[in-house]
């Protein structure tokens, strides 16, 4: 036994390796001024990730033999403009084990089922998931990533499958979650399924769906897919400042004003194209349709989104973009301005120019 035990030890290979991405660009849009003044007036500014948030990480794996491996991840994100790491300071960090025969399980903060499914499946762009400065779609993935959690996911030929859980221990703001997603893959067609939900502090919930899929075809790229939030009446104030914090922020809808918190549904569609001209050159186009309801017409709203980019490589690891997008709202709803806060615009433009690079 105890040679046995050695000679095992002996064969165990373990890795770590650094990985890591820069992106730094420069952002216009207009509409970002105050209710004072209407909504009007522009804003240029150098950002911290345009195509992609910048970060780095560590991932670990050990061979333990018979098809076993130990598996660690850990994650900083952080903006290049002035370097301030995001909170918390890991956004990733989590370990498990991973078998050729009985697939993975993970444990710790790291993606959830939503987020996994939707980049992996119909993601807007193939070249990058989304992209980071203007991300419709990621508004209504309960945050993207969780807590506390315990994943697994296994994959038998064409089909991926994955559930997660996560204790909410109490916490003041709560954070209980499950959900699962199934998804298929083939001959360039992909669709999956997907669902989760949120346990607040109050133990009221809201729940999330998405379902969709991709086509890619010599060198074209199409997508498609279907968001859903649904949220309890009676949330308390606690409540609504988390929710606030899935549904806010420009990038992620845009929605501000009377009617953000006011509904108890967020629907969103999207459809995109993209197009590979040469191996450096690739463009892409996204439509985004999302609608609010709630239990008062206040609560109702509309949004357009519009976004097309082009992405050209230097190299296998440093590329520059360019990239366009519109927005237009209906309803109870505004834009919030650069403080911030809601300011009534209903309309806005915006376009960015980067440089990314990948190690």
């Amino acid at each position: 036994m105890f040679v046995a035990t050695l000679t095992a030890n002996a064969s165990a290979q373990s890795s770590v390796q650094l990985y890591g991405i820069v992106d730094a660009a420069i952002r216009h849009t207009n509409n970002e001024g105050t209710t004072a003044t209407g909504g009007s007036g522009n804003v240029t500014r150098l950002i911290g990730g345009g195509m992609s948030q910048s970060r780095w990480g560590i991932n670990v794996t050990e061979d333990m033999g018979g098809g076993l491996k130990a598996i660690a991840n850990l994650e900083n994100r952080f903006t290049t403009d002035n370097g301030t790491p995001l909170t918390p300071y890991f956004q990733q960090s989590w370990v498990g084990l991973q078998s050729s025969s009985f697939g993975r399980v993970t444990m710790g903060r790291q993606y959830n089922v939503l987020f996994d499914l939707v980049t992996s499946t119909y993601a807007s762009y193939p070249y990058s998931p989304y992209f980071e400065a203007y991300k419709p779609e990621i508004g209504f993935a309960l945050g993207a990533r969780a807590d506390n959690m315990v994943k697994y996911m296994a994959e038998f030929g064409s089909i991926r499958g994955a559930v997660q859980v996560s204790a909410g221990e109490k916490s003041p703001t709560g954070g209980k979650t499950a959900g699962g997603y199934l998804r298929w893959a083939s001959g360039g067609l992909a669709a999956g399924v997907g669902y989760q939900n949120y346990e607040f502090a109050s133990g009221k919930k809201i729940d999330a769906w998405t379902v969709g899929g991709s086509f890619r075809t010599g060198p074209w790229y199409f997508n498609t897919g279907y968001g859903q939030n649904k949220v309890d009446d009676g949330l308390t104030p606690t409540d609504r400042a988390v929710l606030s914090n899935f549904w806010g922020g420009g990038a992620n809808g845009g929605f501000g004003g009377p009617a953000f918190l006011a509904a108890n549904k967020r629907e969103i569609v999207k459809l995109g194209v993209g197009y590979q001209f040469t191996p450096q050159l690739n463009i892409g186009a996204h439509y985004f349709h999302a609608k609010q309801s709630g239990n008062a017409a206040s609560a109702d709203g509309k949004a357009n989104f519009f976004t097309m980019a082009a992405d050209y490589a230097f190299s296998k690891r440093t590329d520059a973009y360019v990239e366009l997008d519109m927005t237009r709202l209906k309803g109870q709803t505004s834009l919030n301005g650069a403080d911030g806060t809601a300011n009534g615009a209903r309309s806005r433009n915006g376009y960015t120019i980067g440089l990314r690079h990948r190690f």
